[in-house]
């Protein structure tokens, strides 16, 4: 009797690129719905401009590389991109800037790498940099909350002012636009104000800045969902939260005048993004279980350090790049020992 041996695998691979990437992106579908409820319209436009630009990009990289398009397009990983990049910018941020955005995290540092799984930067992160860097204006100037917004802008006026630059007769920019928590603390510690002067503010809510607190409790949400599963694993998200709780307890009962609570670094900007969608890139993350609680625990110190005493009051993306760069080497210094040897050889 003669039978048939298939190669391996064996048995079925539950685990594919496009079911992962899928999960991550239900997973920031609560937290984007926040968003969009807190800042307006604005938000969703980015969304669908930017996952519509990272299409085209992929696409066009691929054809010029001579590959089928449809494969890569359906791993939906530059939808992700997408998603991670729409949610960490202003949502009135001119409908170019996005496209340029995109055109760079996709072209330039995902598939001049090789594409998916070569790419040694995160994306994302790494378009958001090159934005804030150029156009700091532009990337600094948000919407207040729904609940403080003065002038709200209907989807109309929103698509207007992206794609044209204009804005109803009665109204200007710094009229609509104003500081996010994090620069408004940075600005009044700045100025020697006491945080307790600070909150005074109708800004602030329980733990951080009003509105940011909630969605931050929509990504975390949409984070739990992942870890429940299986999608990511605990170590990143515990690390990177405790090094920056960690750093800002520390000197918070030092001094609570000057340093802001470990609660409000959570809950006041992209922290929690960050920990459960961003700093757990498959790709740019360390691989070892000892090297991911270095690499976390690290990029939570970073972002603390950067907020605290750098030049940019959100931290996160250049934290990530950072970390990214440290991610081969920790990975090679933590490798676990191999079954049968008493170390690892490292010649």
């Amino acid at each position: 009797m003669e039978f048939h041996t298939l190669s391996s695998p064996h048995t079925q691979r539950p685990n594919r690129v496009d079911r992962i990437m899928l999960q991550v992106a239900l997973a920031l579908l609560p937290g984007t719905a926040a968003l969009t409820f807190y800042f307006g319209w604005g938000v969703l436009v980015n969304v669908v401009l930017a996952i519509v630009s990272a299409l085209v990009f992929e696409a066009l990289a691929i054809r010029l590389r001579k590959r089928p398009v449809m494969p890569v397009l359906l791993d939906l990983s530059a939808v992700v991109t997408a998603m991670l990049f729409a949610v960490a910018i202003p949502p009135l941020l001119p409908w170019w800037q996005v496209v340029l955005g995109m055109a760079f995290a996709i072209i330039m540092v995902k598939q001049m790498y090789g594409g998916l799984g070569y790419n040694p930067f995160n994306p994302a992160m790494a378009a958001y940099v090159l934005l804030l860097v150029s156009y700091p204006v532009e990337m600094t100037s948000w919407l207040p909350p729904a609940m403080l917004a003065e002038h709200t802008l209907t989807l109309p006026q929103i698509l207007t002012f992206k794609f044209t630059g204009s804005l109803p007769a009665d109204l200007t920019l710094d009229a609509i636009t104003m500081a996010t928590p994090l620069d408004e603390m940075r600005t009044s510690l700045d100025l020697n104000r006491m945080i307790s002067e600070i909150r005074l503010s109708p800004l602030w809510g329980d733990f951080g800045g009003l509105g940011w607190e909630w969605v931050g409790n929509w990504f975390l949400l949409g984070g739990v969902w992942m870890l429940y599963k299986r999608t990511i694993t605990w170590q990143i998200p515990l690390a990177f939260l405790a090094g920056l709780v960690g750093m800002a307890a520390l000197f918070w009962l030092f001094d609570a005048e000057r340093y802001p609570s470990p609660l409000f670094h959570l809950f006041s900007g992209g922290a929690i993004l960050c920990a459960f969608f961003i700093a757990t890139d498959p790709v740019t993350a360390c691989t070892t279980r000892a090297g991911q609680l270095i690499y976390g625990g690290a990029m939570g110190v970073l972002v603390y350090i950067i907020r605290t005493w750098g030049g940019y009051p959100e931290a996160v993306a250049f934290a990530v790049l950072m970390m990214n760069m440290a991610a081969p080497s920790i990975d090679y210094y933590t490798r676990p020992r191999t079954y049968g040897h008493g170390e690892v050889n490292r010649e």
